[in-house]
Protein backbone atom coordinates (compact mmCIF):
# COMPACT_ATOMS: atom_id res chain seq x y z
CA UNK A 1 0.00 0.00 0.00
CA UNK A 2 2.85 2.34 0.72
CA UNK A 3 4.39 1.86 -2.71
CA UNK A 4 1.14 2.55 -4.47
CA UNK A 5 0.78 5.82 -2.62
CA UNK A 6 4.25 6.93 -3.68
CA UNK A 7 3.52 6.28 -7.34
CA UNK A 8 0.31 8.23 -7.14
CA UNK A 9 2.14 11.24 -5.61
CA UNK A 10 4.81 11.22 -8.38
CA UNK A 11 2.18 11.11 -11.08
CA UNK A 12 0.39 14.03 -9.43
CA UNK A 13 3.58 16.12 -9.35
CA UNK A 14 4.26 15.46 -13.04
CA UNK A 15 0.73 16.45 -13.98
CA UNK A 16 1.13 19.76 -12.15
CA UNK A 17 4.64 20.57 -13.72
CA UNK A 18 3.59 20.04 -17.32
CA UNK A 19 1.18 23.03 -17.43
CA UNK A 20 3.82 25.31 -15.91
CA UNK A 21 6.39 24.30 -18.57
CA UNK A 22 3.92 24.94 -21.35
CA UNK A 23 3.16 28.35 -19.87
CA UNK A 24 6.78 29.49 -19.93
CA UNK A 25 7.31 28.17 -23.44
CA UNK A 26 4.33 30.23 -24.56
CA UNK A 27 5.73 33.36 -22.87
CA UNK A 28 9.13 32.97 -24.61
CA UNK A 29 7.41 32.46 -27.97
CA UNK A 30 5.31 35.60 -27.51
CA UNK A 31 8.43 37.67 -26.65
CA UNK A 32 10.27 36.41 -29.74
CA UNK A 33 7.34 37.12 -32.06
CA UNK A 34 6.87 40.58 -30.53
CA UNK A 35 10.56 41.47 -31.01
CA UNK A 36 10.48 40.27 -34.61
CA UNK A 37 7.38 42.33 -35.31
CA UNK A 38 8.94 45.45 -33.79
CA UNK A 39 12.17 45.00 -35.82
CA UNK A 40 10.16 44.48 -39.02
CA UNK A 41 8.12 47.64 -38.36
CA UNK A 42 11.21 49.77 -37.69
CA UNK A 43 12.88 48.58 -40.88
CA UNK A 44 9.84 49.16 -43.06
CA UNK A 45 8.55 52.43 -41.61
CA UNK A 46 11.98 53.96 -40.91
CA UNK A 47 13.30 53.59 -44.44
CA UNK A 48 10.11 54.14 -46.35
CA UNK A 49 9.69 57.38 -44.44
CA UNK A 50 13.12 58.78 -45.48
CA UNK A 51 13.31 62.48 -46.33
CA UNK A 52 15.46 63.59 -49.26
CA UNK A 53 17.21 66.88 -49.90
CA UNK A 54 17.34 67.65 -53.62
CA UNK A 55 18.78 70.25 -55.98
CA UNK A 56 17.71 70.85 -59.55
CA UNK A 57 19.74 70.01 -62.63
CA UNK A 58 20.03 73.36 -64.45
CA UNK A 59 21.44 74.83 -67.65
CA UNK A 60 23.84 77.75 -67.27
CA UNK A 61 27.25 79.17 -68.21
CA UNK A 62 30.10 77.34 -66.47
CA UNK A 63 33.24 79.32 -65.65
CA UNK A 64 36.16 77.30 -64.26
CA UNK A 65 38.75 79.35 -62.41
CA UNK A 66 42.01 78.73 -60.57
CA UNK A 67 42.84 80.88 -57.55
CA UNK A 68 46.43 81.90 -56.85
CA UNK A 69 48.19 84.52 -54.72
CA UNK A 70 51.29 86.55 -55.42
CA UNK A 71 52.81 90.02 -55.54
CA UNK A 72 52.82 92.90 -57.99
CA UNK A 73 56.30 93.58 -59.39
CA UNK A 74 57.84 95.86 -62.03
CA UNK A 75 58.55 94.23 -65.37
CA UNK A 76 62.22 95.16 -64.96
CA UNK A 77 64.02 96.05 -61.74
CA UNK A 78 67.68 97.03 -61.72
CA UNK A 79 70.03 97.41 -58.74
CA UNK A 80 72.66 100.09 -59.30
CA UNK A 81 75.93 99.67 -57.42
CA UNK A 82 79.50 100.96 -57.58
CA UNK A 83 82.51 99.07 -58.84
CA UNK A 84 84.79 101.54 -57.09
CA UNK A 85 85.53 102.31 -53.50
CA UNK A 86 85.35 105.90 -52.39
CA UNK A 87 83.37 108.64 -50.71
CA UNK A 88 80.00 109.77 -52.04
CA UNK A 89 80.40 113.43 -53.02
CA UNK A 90 76.84 114.13 -54.18
CA UNK A 91 73.46 112.42 -54.63
CA UNK A 92 71.40 113.74 -57.51
CA UNK A 93 68.06 111.83 -57.14
CA UNK A 94 65.66 110.73 -54.42
CA UNK A 95 62.83 108.23 -53.93
CA UNK A 96 60.15 108.15 -56.67
CA UNK A 97 62.15 110.43 -58.99
CA UNK A 98 61.83 109.54 -62.67
CA UNK A 99 65.15 108.85 -64.39
CA UNK A 100 66.38 108.32 -67.94
CA UNK A 101 69.20 106.29 -69.43
CA UNK A 102 72.55 107.91 -68.62
CA UNK A 103 71.16 110.29 -66.01
CA UNK A 104 73.55 110.96 -63.10
CA UNK A 105 72.32 109.41 -59.84
CA UNK A 106 75.35 110.08 -57.62
CA UNK A 107 79.03 111.02 -57.81
CA UNK A 108 82.03 109.70 -55.92
CA UNK A 109 85.01 111.80 -54.88
CA UNK A 110 87.31 111.93 -57.94
CA UNK A 111 90.49 113.66 -56.69
CA UNK A 112 92.52 110.47 -56.58
CA UNK A 113 91.02 109.20 -59.81
CA UNK A 114 91.80 112.43 -61.64
CA UNK A 115 95.39 112.28 -60.41
CA UNK A 116 95.65 108.70 -61.65
CA UNK A 117 94.39 109.76 -65.06
CA UNK A 118 96.90 112.61 -65.20
CA UNK A 119 99.70 110.22 -64.23
CA UNK A 120 98.60 107.89 -66.99
CA UNK A 121 98.66 110.65 -69.55
CA UNK A 122 102.19 111.65 -68.54
CA UNK A 123 103.33 108.03 -68.71
CA UNK A 124 101.87 107.71 -72.17
CA UNK A 125 103.61 110.90 -73.31
CA UNK A 126 106.94 109.62 -71.95
CA UNK A 127 106.50 106.30 -73.72
CA UNK A 128 105.67 108.04 -76.96
CA UNK A 129 108.84 110.16 -76.61
CA UNK A 130 110.96 107.06 -76.07
CA UNK A 131 109.35 105.53 -79.13
CA UNK A 132 110.30 108.59 -81.19
CA UNK A 133 113.84 108.40 -79.86
CA UNK A 134 114.03 104.73 -80.74
CA UNK A 135 112.76 105.51 -84.23
CA UNK A 136 115.51 108.10 -84.71
CA UNK A 137 118.15 105.69 -83.47
CA UNK A 138 116.85 103.07 -85.85
CA UNK A 139 117.02 105.44 -88.78
CA UNK A 140 120.61 106.34 -87.86
CA UNK A 141 121.75 102.73 -87.53
CA UNK A 142 120.06 101.85 -90.81
CA UNK A 143 122.06 104.54 -92.58
CA UNK A 144 125.32 103.35 -90.99
CA UNK A 145 124.52 99.76 -91.89
CA UNK A 146 123.80 100.66 -95.53
CA UNK A 147 127.07 102.61 -95.72
CA UNK A 148 129.10 99.81 -94.18
CA UNK A 149 127.59 97.31 -96.56
CA UNK A 150 128.48 99.47 -99.61
CA UNK A 151 132.05 100.03 -98.40
CA UNK A 152 132.49 96.33 -97.74
CA UNK A 153 131.26 95.61 -101.28
CA UNK A 154 133.90 97.98 -102.67
CA UNK A 155 136.52 96.41 -100.46
CA UNK A 156 137.17 99.62 -98.56
CA UNK A 157 135.64 98.52 -95.20
CA UNK A 158 136.37 95.32 -93.39
CA UNK A 159 133.94 92.52 -92.72
CA UNK A 160 134.11 93.26 -89.01
CA UNK A 161 132.87 96.81 -89.53
CA UNK A 162 129.93 95.49 -91.51
CA UNK A 163 128.98 93.05 -88.73
CA UNK A 164 129.18 95.84 -86.15
CA UNK A 165 126.86 98.06 -88.18
CA UNK A 166 124.42 95.19 -88.67
CA UNK A 167 124.30 94.47 -84.89
CA UNK A 168 123.67 98.12 -84.09
CA UNK A 169 120.82 98.18 -86.60
CA UNK A 170 119.22 95.05 -85.09
CA UNK A 171 119.47 96.50 -81.57
CA UNK A 172 117.83 99.71 -82.74
CA UNK A 173 114.99 97.76 -84.34
CA UNK A 174 114.39 95.84 -81.10
CA UNK A 175 114.51 99.05 -79.07
CA UNK A 176 111.84 100.54 -81.31
CA UNK A 177 109.59 97.51 -80.79
CA UNK A 178 110.01 97.80 -77.01
CA UNK A 179 109.20 101.51 -77.13
CA UNK A 180 106.09 100.84 -79.20
CA UNK A 181 104.96 98.19 -76.69
CA UNK A 182 105.52 100.64 -73.84
CA UNK A 183 103.29 103.12 -75.63
CA UNK A 184 100.50 100.54 -75.91
CA UNK A 185 100.84 99.64 -72.22
CA UNK A 186 100.72 103.29 -71.19
CA UNK A 187 97.69 103.88 -73.41
CA UNK A 188 95.90 100.88 -71.86
CA UNK A 189 96.68 102.08 -68.35
CA UNK A 190 95.33 105.49 -69.26
CA UNK A 191 92.09 103.93 -70.54
CA UNK A 192 91.67 102.00 -67.29
CA UNK A 193 92.22 105.16 -65.26
CA UNK A 194 89.79 107.07 -67.43
CA UNK A 195 87.20 104.29 -67.09
CA UNK A 196 87.53 104.39 -63.31
CA UNK A 197 87.07 108.13 -63.40
CA UNK A 198 83.98 107.74 -65.53
CA UNK A 199 82.57 105.10 -63.15
CA UNK A 200 82.82 107.59 -60.32
CA UNK A 201 79.71 109.03 -61.92
CA UNK A 202 76.94 106.55 -61.01
CA UNK A 203 74.35 106.75 -63.79
CA UNK A 204 70.99 105.18 -64.62
CA UNK A 205 70.94 102.26 -67.04
CA UNK A 206 67.18 102.31 -67.74
CA UNK A 207 64.23 104.65 -68.09
CA UNK A 208 62.15 104.32 -64.96
CA UNK A 209 61.71 105.47 -61.39
CA UNK A 210 63.82 105.31 -58.23
CA UNK A 211 62.37 102.73 -55.81
CA UNK A 212 65.15 102.70 -53.20
CA UNK A 213 68.07 105.02 -52.42
CA UNK A 214 70.79 103.74 -50.13
CA UNK A 215 73.38 106.42 -50.89
CA UNK A 216 74.03 109.55 -48.81
CA UNK A 217 76.56 112.35 -49.12
CA UNK A 218 79.74 111.50 -47.22
CA UNK A 219 79.02 107.79 -47.21
CA UNK A 220 82.08 105.62 -47.77
CA UNK A 221 81.51 102.98 -50.42
CA UNK A 222 83.68 99.87 -49.97
CA UNK A 223 83.63 97.75 -53.08
CA UNK A 224 84.58 94.15 -52.35
CA UNK A 225 83.49 90.78 -53.72
CA UNK A 226 79.86 91.92 -53.56
CA UNK A 227 79.27 95.44 -54.78
CA UNK A 228 77.04 97.55 -52.50
CA UNK A 229 73.59 98.45 -53.86
CA UNK A 230 73.13 102.21 -53.88
CA UNK A 231 69.93 102.58 -55.93
CA UNK A 232 67.10 100.31 -57.00
CA UNK A 233 65.37 101.37 -60.20
CA UNK A 234 62.12 100.08 -61.64
CA UNK A 235 61.12 100.16 -65.26
CA UNK A 236 58.03 102.07 -66.38
CA UNK A 237 55.37 101.36 -63.74
CA UNK A 238 52.61 101.70 -66.30
CA UNK A 239 53.50 98.18 -67.38
CA UNK A 240 53.83 95.77 -64.45
CA UNK A 241 53.68 92.06 -63.66
CA UNK A 242 51.79 89.95 -61.16
CA UNK A 243 53.75 86.87 -60.14
CA UNK A 244 51.53 84.24 -58.53
CA UNK A 245 52.14 80.73 -57.20
CA UNK A 246 49.88 78.14 -58.86
CA UNK A 247 49.35 74.88 -57.00
CA UNK A 248 50.67 71.75 -58.71
CA UNK A 249 47.13 70.33 -58.80
CA UNK A 250 45.97 73.29 -60.95
CA UNK A 251 49.01 73.99 -63.13
CA UNK A 252 47.89 71.48 -65.76
CA UNK A 253 44.79 73.55 -66.52
CA UNK A 254 46.57 76.92 -66.81
CA UNK A 255 47.78 78.13 -70.20
CA UNK A 256 49.63 81.19 -71.50
CA UNK A 257 47.06 83.73 -72.66
CA UNK A 258 44.39 82.80 -70.09
CA UNK A 259 42.57 85.91 -68.80
CA UNK A 260 42.42 86.69 -65.11
CA UNK A 261 41.22 89.26 -62.62
CA UNK A 262 42.85 90.08 -59.31
CA UNK A 263 42.30 92.20 -56.24
CA UNK A 264 44.63 93.92 -53.79
CA UNK A 265 44.02 94.97 -50.21
CA UNK A 266 44.32 98.65 -51.07
CA UNK A 267 41.34 98.48 -53.47
CA UNK A 268 39.19 95.61 -52.21
CA UNK A 269 36.11 96.60 -54.21
CA UNK A 270 37.93 96.84 -57.52
CA UNK A 271 38.93 94.07 -59.93
CA UNK A 272 42.02 94.54 -62.07
CA UNK A 273 42.33 92.68 -65.39
CA UNK A 274 45.43 90.68 -66.27
CA UNK A 275 46.62 88.00 -68.67
CA UNK A 276 49.10 85.16 -68.26
CA UNK A 277 52.26 85.96 -70.21
CA UNK A 278 54.59 83.21 -68.94
CA UNK A 279 54.63 79.99 -66.93
CA UNK A 280 57.80 78.94 -65.14
CA UNK A 281 58.90 75.30 -65.23
CA UNK A 282 60.98 75.56 -62.05
CA UNK A 283 59.07 74.30 -58.97
CA UNK A 284 58.94 76.13 -55.67
CA UNK A 285 58.52 73.95 -52.56
CA UNK A 286 57.47 75.64 -49.33
CA UNK A 287 56.47 73.54 -46.29
CA UNK A 288 56.01 70.54 -48.56
CA UNK A 289 53.65 72.36 -50.94
CA UNK A 290 54.81 72.43 -54.57
CA UNK A 291 53.83 75.44 -56.68
CA UNK A 292 54.81 76.92 -60.04
CA UNK A 293 55.16 80.61 -60.82
CA UNK A 294 52.85 82.22 -63.35
CA UNK A 295 53.57 85.73 -64.65
CA UNK A 296 50.57 87.92 -65.47
CA UNK A 297 50.96 91.15 -67.42
CA UNK A 298 49.20 94.24 -66.01
CA UNK A 299 48.20 97.59 -67.43
CA UNK A 300 48.74 100.25 -64.75
CA UNK A 301 48.07 103.48 -66.60
CA UNK A 302 46.57 105.20 -63.53
CA UNK A 303 49.54 104.08 -61.34
CA UNK A 304 47.25 102.72 -58.63
CA UNK A 305 49.24 99.51 -58.28
CA UNK A 306 52.58 99.65 -56.52
CA UNK A 307 55.45 97.16 -56.40
CA UNK A 308 55.15 94.62 -53.61
CA UNK A 309 51.35 94.68 -53.27
CA UNK A 310 49.85 91.29 -52.36
CA UNK A 311 47.21 90.16 -54.86
CA UNK A 312 44.69 87.33 -55.13
CA UNK A 313 44.09 86.32 -58.74
CA UNK A 314 41.33 84.23 -60.30
CA UNK A 315 42.53 82.74 -63.58
CA UNK A 316 39.79 81.67 -66.00
CA UNK A 317 40.92 78.34 -67.43
CA UNK A 318 37.66 77.31 -69.11
CA UNK A 319 34.36 78.98 -70.05
CA UNK A 320 31.50 76.72 -71.21
CA UNK A 321 28.33 78.49 -72.32
CA UNK A 322 24.75 77.19 -71.89
CA UNK A 323 25.55 73.72 -70.58
CA UNK A 324 23.76 71.26 -68.31
CA UNK A 325 25.19 71.20 -64.77
CA UNK A 326 24.55 69.27 -61.59
CA UNK A 327 25.46 70.39 -58.04
CA UNK A 328 28.62 68.79 -56.72
CA UNK A 329 26.74 67.73 -53.59
CA UNK A 330 24.72 65.34 -55.77
CA UNK A 331 27.96 63.75 -57.00
CA UNK A 332 29.17 63.31 -53.44
CA UNK A 333 25.90 61.75 -52.24
CA UNK A 334 26.34 58.07 -51.43
CA UNK A 335 23.31 55.97 -50.42
CA UNK A 336 23.56 53.59 -47.47
CA UNK A 337 25.00 50.25 -48.54
CA UNK A 338 22.72 47.30 -47.67
CA UNK A 339 24.41 44.14 -46.44
CA UNK A 340 21.67 41.50 -46.88
CA UNK A 341 23.37 38.81 -44.83
CA UNK A 342 20.20 37.81 -43.04
CA UNK A 343 18.44 37.21 -46.37
CA UNK A 344 21.11 34.71 -47.37
CA UNK A 345 20.75 32.74 -44.14
CA UNK A 346 18.64 29.60 -43.93
CA UNK A 347 16.12 28.44 -41.43
CA UNK A 348 13.09 29.96 -39.85
CA UNK A 349 14.98 32.75 -38.03
CA UNK A 350 16.81 33.72 -41.23
CA UNK A 351 13.56 34.08 -43.12
CA UNK A 352 11.97 35.85 -40.18
CA UNK A 353 14.68 38.57 -39.90
CA UNK A 354 15.12 39.09 -43.64
CA UNK A 355 15.04 42.89 -44.44
CA UNK A 356 12.11 44.20 -46.44
CA UNK A 357 12.52 44.22 -50.24
CA UNK A 358 10.90 47.63 -50.85
CA UNK A 359 13.82 49.85 -49.80
CA UNK A 360 13.90 53.07 -51.89
CA UNK A 361 17.73 53.02 -52.37
CA UNK A 362 19.91 49.98 -52.99
CA UNK A 363 23.63 49.31 -53.17
CA UNK A 364 25.61 51.96 -55.08
CA UNK A 365 26.81 51.03 -58.58
CA UNK A 366 30.63 50.91 -59.00
CA UNK A 367 32.14 53.98 -60.69
CA UNK A 368 33.95 53.90 -64.03
CA UNK A 369 36.54 56.45 -65.22
CA UNK A 370 34.87 59.64 -66.45
CA UNK A 371 31.51 58.46 -65.12
CA UNK A 372 29.71 59.34 -61.91
CA UNK A 373 26.48 58.16 -60.33
CA UNK A 374 23.70 60.48 -59.23
CA UNK A 375 20.32 59.67 -57.70
CA UNK A 376 17.16 61.34 -58.97
CA UNK A 377 13.91 61.68 -57.02
CA UNK A 378 10.94 61.08 -59.30
CA UNK A 379 7.38 60.95 -57.86
CA UNK A 380 8.42 59.58 -54.44
CA UNK A 381 10.72 57.01 -56.03
CA UNK A 382 14.44 57.12 -56.61
CA UNK A 383 16.39 56.32 -59.76
CA UNK A 384 20.09 55.72 -60.18
CA UNK A 385 21.65 57.42 -63.23
CA UNK A 386 25.15 57.13 -64.68
CA UNK A 387 26.42 60.41 -66.17
CA UNK A 388 29.58 61.54 -67.95
CA UNK A 389 31.06 64.59 -66.28
CA UNK A 390 33.11 67.55 -67.53
CA UNK A 391 34.87 70.44 -65.78
CA UNK A 392 33.73 71.81 -62.42
CA UNK A 393 33.85 75.26 -60.87
CA UNK A 394 33.83 73.84 -57.35
CA UNK A 395 30.05 74.23 -56.95
CA UNK A 396 28.55 72.57 -60.02
CA UNK A 397 29.88 70.13 -62.62
CA UNK A 398 29.13 69.92 -66.32
CA UNK A 399 27.07 66.93 -67.52
CA UNK A 400 28.45 65.63 -70.81
CA UNK A 401 26.06 62.70 -71.17
CA UNK A 402 23.53 60.56 -69.35
CA UNK A 403 19.79 59.98 -68.96
CA UNK A 404 19.05 63.21 -67.14
CA UNK A 405 17.13 66.29 -68.23
CA UNK A 406 17.06 69.91 -67.17
CA UNK A 407 14.92 70.41 -64.08
CA UNK A 408 15.46 66.90 -62.70
CA UNK A 409 15.72 66.68 -58.90
CA UNK A 410 19.13 65.32 -57.91
CA UNK A 411 19.39 63.92 -54.38
CA UNK A 412 22.07 65.64 -52.31
CA UNK A 413 21.25 64.22 -48.84
CA UNK A 414 18.95 61.78 -47.07
CA UNK A 415 17.59 61.62 -43.52
CA UNK A 416 15.71 58.52 -42.38
CA UNK A 417 12.74 59.06 -40.03
CA UNK A 418 12.79 56.79 -37.00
Amino acid sequence: MKNNKTDIDAIARQSHAKPRRMFWLAVVGIVILTGAAVWWWLQTVGVSGAQYTTAPVTRTDLVVTVTATGTVEPTNKVEISSELSGTVRSVEVDFNDPVTVGQILARLDTDKLEATVEHGRATLASAQARQAQAQTTLDETRTNFDRARELERRGIATREALDTARAAFDRASAALSIAAADVRVAAADLRVSQANLDKACICSSINGVVLHRDADVGQIVASSLQAPVLFTLADDLRQMELRVAVDEADIGAVRVGDPAIFTVEAYQNRDFPAEISALRYAPQTIDGVVTYEAVLSIENEDLLLRPGMTAVAEITVEHVRDTLVVPNAALRFSPPVIEDDAANSTGVMGRLFRPPSNRPITVKTPQTPGQRTIWLLEADTTREVQIAIGPSDGTVTQILGGDVDEGASAITDMQAQQ
